[in-house]
């Protein structure tokens, strides 16, 4: 926070406190001079917190750098090669996995072997649109 910003916290307690003070003394006057004073520190403390909210937008956010960066940056060479680097790794890794459940399950099967049904592409092929059509056309007009 810059030296302005803190200067308006300072004065925007002071005038709080200011207020409630006032605010404590139950005559007619000092309780309205009071609530201005109040109301006015108030209004200046919300001032200040949305400054340094509108300027804290370039803060980093939580997470890993490499796969949040910031919005219209670039990745460095460094991160560009790290995050390929991560990547290849974790393809390799479920490429792995891909192929130690496709020999468990051909192990799997060998052991018990399955009904004999056919191959997908040993079947025949269905019916053209037009078959189908024709043939639910003529059972319609029954």
């Amino acid at each position: 926070m810059s030296q302005p910003h803190r200067g308006l916290v300072s004065v925007g307690v002071l005038l709080v406190a200011v207020g409630v003070i006032l605010i404590m003394f139950s005559t007619i006057y000092t309780g309205i001079i009071g609530m201005l004073l109040g109301g006015l520190g108030f209004c200046i403390l919300i001032y200040c917190f949305c400054q340094v909210m509108k300027s804290s937008s370039h803060m980093t956010i939580p997470g890993h750098f490499l796969l949040h960066p910031r919005t219209g940056t670039r990745y460095t060479y460094e991160q560009a090669i790290a995050l390929q680097r991560r990547l290849d790794r974790i393809r390799r890794a479920s490429a792995e996995e891909r192929r130690s459940v496709q020999r468990s399950a051909t192990t799997h099967t060998s052991l018990h072997s399955l009904p004999g049904t056919p191959p997908p592409w040993d079947m025949e092929p269905p019916p053209s649109y037009e078959t189908v059509m024709k043939t639910t056309t003529s059972l319609n007009q029954l």
